[in-house]
């Protein structure tokens, strides 16, 4: 049926037609390439207003440089064959829209915006050099951000790089837009525009009618203005003109003073080397706000204008390259001089005996032994030993107390004799292991001669204690003074004893004692041991006591003090014994007589008790542990000095009982009844011994009652010092290399740190706990040398090095301090305020490893406030140039510092308009609302630079 099939239809010729036109339509509205270009514009300025300041940080903005709260947001485009970079640059925290201290784009500040876009070819210099296309690239942004409702300015780089010209366009939100445009003249500043007359009718010809004649019109013009002056380098030229002019004018407020000597020359490291000062200079910078000018007769005046007529002063330092260069700080202090210390620990290894590294050049050895390792010459040497063995250096009692090391750190006093060899070896030789090799053998040898002819060593305490705390080796050299003291001791008794023989077979009582300056100064130097009162289990019963010992008795005649009871000699007391036998006594005691002969008590001389080193006391306690406890070497040694003690107490007071002794000896161990008064009439005093004294099996009463009287000169002495200096020298003379490099170690460390320790750097604080860090820094880098175990290979190297790292930081951050301590000595509060800042931009950084922290590169422009009663002290660093500073003086802008010209004059015009009420704008546009800079022109430069922009707004 021909209902049921169904008829095939033809295509339509109208239908074909139709879609052939579809086929081939064309939407004009983004077909050219230039459209594609702005819609890719539009679409990105969309998406960065769609997603704010905050979510656009999210996305990888980058941050600013010298800004904290800005950032950019960068995204690239292709146009033709040509790829273009457009970045957005916006602030997260909202202030004034200009600042002079707070711009983070250059753009900023020529152009009064806030956040703008920036887009440029893709090229080696960023800069469009055609101007139709540096127009048509501004168009398309320009169409982009209208379309997408935006208010940002949009900015395009134009002409040579060096030129720094740029053209902008802004969409204000109102009938009117607002155009930018800069650039620069780099040379040949025309003469009227040098000076602030020529500017300002410069901005005013840019909306006047008519300029020729513009003084007849008061034209009113905001104006502000920044000048910033430069003080003259820190060098050493400066520097005596400096101390020149504060000669003429009587005062110095800055605090320098040369008389051709360098800036660090009284500080405390400048006897090792000399530092380079790290701050360079200051900036100044004097602000006026704005004001409105109507002439060019008033921008004369404001020309003739001191600074100080400024209304604000900032000032910045100027720091040395290597302090913001990632270098490894000041290449000549103590820090690189210990890292060469450090290697030299390293190579000590690979030697026996330190004369194999003297001998390395004439044997076979590791080449690096011969390369650049050259032994410094003899008269080096001798120049070094002979500061070192200076014997009119002699270290005071109190010196040592004062400069006592920490006892986290096993190092030898600032001071002392080890301490300075260690000090003058980072100077030797460049500090390698054969100059200090060859400079410690013969440094032995002098101490050898010194023990040899019982001469005293230089720069090593006198008592007789010996501080366990210090290294091995100042623990040797300070037993073996006192052994050489006992020595000359001797020979001034031995002397003393021929001097008298002679005197009676001459029978003369003229004869003087011909002791040489040096015996007798040694004589009347009566040094006594102090000792605790102790029980042989080794805990203190008593108050620390002094008596007089055996070297006492060679050479001391004269009253002396025993304990707190004075003590005469016999014949100025005018008491005979009335026991002839009385022996090595050093005198009576004043108020203490004895209980049962009622007889003055007199102090004995007692026996030296042995001294010892670490060494030594762990040799005893490892035979203590051999032995199992069998037999306890300390509890015997104290039982032979106690028992020596009584003997020459006996000798010295035949009529003594226990009790006298124990009166004289451990006071605590007798106590008086608190009712009885002590009088001549009244005696002997009631009293009794202590319950410890008192028991029957008490070991003193014991050794008392077996003790013979024999004065101290009678006996045995306790310890041969003979037999003891030669082991002294014997271990200083075959002191393994890596042993001597580890105590030199940790002793140069911590003199270097003490030396720089007594700088004075004012109220710095945080100075002050980066010092104490430092010390508690170096404590636990260098606790494993104490230990005879280490290998060249062990971490412990690698932790000295980060050590010197640490130690050069600090070092950088204290010459910084000191430098601002001197420079602004009369001004405190800005010296902690640009330290502060310092210290806080030099932290982040350190580092803490071998390497610095590059992750950081901010460059130091934080800026201080003046006070007004500062400002003459920072005037006062703007010396007026002398004649060979001539060549610098250019005196043409005027606004003259003591004769400085300002190195850079910034200068702001405006004139203010109000668009409000007008049919054009924008209901919503903030801009409606208030006046708006229709005309604005930024100015920048010297006589032989100016920079100039401009902005206007205009109704197109």
């Amino acid at each position: 049926m021909e209902s049921s099939s169904s008829p095939k239809v033809e295509p339509d010729a109208d239908d074909d037609v139709s879609e052939e036109v579809f086929e081939h339509f064309d939407d004009f509205t983004i077909a050219s390439s230039w459209e594609r270009f702005i819609s890719k514009i539009e679409a990105i300025c969309r998406l960065w207003m769609a997603d704010g300041p905050n979510n656009l940080l999210e996305k990888g903005a980058i941050p600013l440089e010298n800004s904290k709260n800005s950032y950019k947001i960068k995204s690239e485009l292709q146009y033709d064959v040509k790829s273009y970079c457009m970045e957005y640059y916006f602030e997260t925290k909202t202030g004034k829209s200009f600042d002079w201290n707070s711009t983070f784009h250059d753009l900023q500040l020529c152009f009064g915006v806030k956040e703008f876009l920036l887009i440029a070819p893709q090229s080696a210099s960023g800069v469009v050099l055609d101007a139709p296309e540096a127009s048509k690239l501004l168009s398309a942004v320009a169409i982009a951000l209208s379309n997408s409702s935006s208010l940002w300015p949009a900015f395009v780089p134009v002409h040579d790089p060096s030129r720094k010209a740029y053209i902008g366009i802004q969409n204000t939100g109102t009938a009117f837009t607002r155009r930018f445009e800069a650039d620069r003249i780099g040379s040949q500043v025309p003469l009227s525009l040098m000076h602030l007359e020529g500017l300002y009718q410069l901005f005013v010809s840019k909306f006047a009618y008519c300029t020729d004649d513009l003084d007849k019109h008061l034209i009113k013009v905001e104006f502000a203005m920044k000048l910033t002056y430069r003080t003259l380098p820190y060098d050493d030229d400066n520097i005596k003109d400096i101390d020149v002019q504060n000669t003429k004018s009587g005062k110095n407020l800055t605090g320098e003073s040369s008389n051709e000597r360098l800036w660090d020359d009284d500080c405390s490291w400048s006897e090792w080397y000399s530092s380079e000062d790290p701050v360079k200079g200051f900036e100044l910078i004097a602000i006026w706000s704005e004001k409105t000018v109507e002439s060019s007769m008033k921008m004369e005046e404001v020309e003739n204008a001191s600074p100080h007529e400024a209304e604000k002063w900032f000032i910045s330092p100027s720091f040395a390259p290597y302090l913001l260069e990632y270098s490894h700080g000041n290449q000549f202090g103590f820090a690189s001089a210990l890292h060469l210390l450090v290697d030299a620990f390293e190579m000590s290894f690979e030697a026996q005996f330190l004369e194999d590294f003297v001998s390395a050049a004439e044997s076979p050895g590791p080449d690096n032994l011969k390369s650049s390792m050259v032994i410094p010459p003899p008269t080096v040497r001798d120049r070094v030993l002979k500061e070192l063995f200076d014997e009119g250096v002699q270290l005071i009692d109190s010196a040592y107390d004062e400069h006592k090391t920490p006892q986290a750190i096993k190092g030898a006093p600032l001071e002392t004799l080890f301490a300075q060899f260690c000090l003058h070896s980072l100077w030797v030789g460049n500090c390698h292991i054969r100059a200090i090799a060859a400079l410690w053998i013969e440094f032995v040898q002098e101490v050898r001669w010194c023990w040899e002819e019982s001469q005293l060593l230089p720069r090593m305490p006198v008592n007789g204690s010996i501080d366990l705390s210090t290294c091995l080796i100042n623990q040797k050299l300070h037993m073996n003074i006192a052994f050489c003291f006992l020595q000359l001791a001797v020979c001034i008794k031995k002397k003393r004893e021929w001097n008298e023989d002679h005197r009676e077979c001459m029978g003369s009582e003229d004869q003087i004692d011909d002791m040489t300056e040096e015996e007798s100064a040694v004589g009347d130097d009566t040094s006594s041991m102090q000792t605790q009162n102790e029980d042989f289990s080794g805990k203190f019963t008593g108050e620390p006591r002094s008596f007089p010992t055996s070297r006492d008795l060679h050479y001391s005649d004269t009253a002396s003090t025993v304990g707190q009871y004075p003590v005469k000699d016999n014949l100025l007391n005018g008491e005979k014994s009335s026991d002839q036998t009385r022996r090595g006594s050093a005198g009576v005691i004043d108020s203490m007589m004895l209980l049962k002969s009622y007889q003055r008590m007199h102090a004995p001389y007692t026996q030296e008790a042995p001294l010892m080193t670490e060494d030594m006391y762990e040799e005893r306690l490892q035979a203590l542990e051999a032995s199992n406890g069998s037999f306890n070497y300390f509890a015997q040694l104290e039982r032979v000095i106690l028992t020596s003690d009584m003997a020459a107490f006996k000798a010295a007071n035949p009529d003594a009982i226990f009790e006298d002794f124990i009166r004289w000896h451990s006071p605590a161990d007798w106590l008086e009844d608190p009712m009885f008064e002590k009088s001549k009439d009244n005696w002997p005093p009631r009293g009794h011994l202590s319950k410890r004294m008192s028991e029957s099996d008490n070991l003193w009463r014991e050794l008392w009652d077996r003790a013979h009287a024999l004065a101290a000169s009678e006996k045995k002495p306790l310890f041969d010092p003979n037999r003891e200096g030669e082991k002294v020298i014997h271990y200083l003379e075959t002191l393994r290399p890596h042993q001597l490099l580890a105590q030199m170690v940790c002793t140069a460390f911590l003199a270097a740190a003490d030396t720089l320790n007594k700088t004075s750097y004012g109220e710095l604080k945080q100075m002050e706990t980066k010092m104490q860090q430092l010390y508690l820094t170096m404590a636990p880098a260098l606790k494993p040398l104490e230990a005879n175990r280490l290998s060249a290979d062990s971490e412990t190297i690698e932790d000295l090095k980060r050590l010197c790292v640490v130690f050069g930081h600090v070092e950088n951050l204290l010459s910084v301090a000191t430098s601002l301590h001197r420079k602004l000595v009369q001004a405190p509060r800005l010296a902690v305020e640009i330290f502060r800042d310092f210290y806080s931009f030099y932290i982040p950084r350190m580092g803490t490893g071998l390497e610095e922290d590059y992750s950081n590169k901010k460059e130091f422009d934080k800026k201080q406030i003046v006070w007004n009663n500062e400002r003459e002290v920072v005037s006062s660093m703007f010396v007026p140039p002398t004649a060979n500073q001539s060549w610098r003086k250019v005196f043409s802008m005027g606004n003259l510092l003591n004769g400085h010209e300002p190195m850079v004059r910034e200068i702001i015009f405006s004139l203010h308009d109000g668009v409000s009420n007008n049919h054009y704008a924008a209901p919503n546009a903030s801009v409606s609302e208030q006046e708006i800079d229709t005309y604005r022109m930024y100015i920048c430069g010297t006589s032989n630079d100016l920079r100039v922009s401009l902005s206007v707004v205009s109704c197109d």
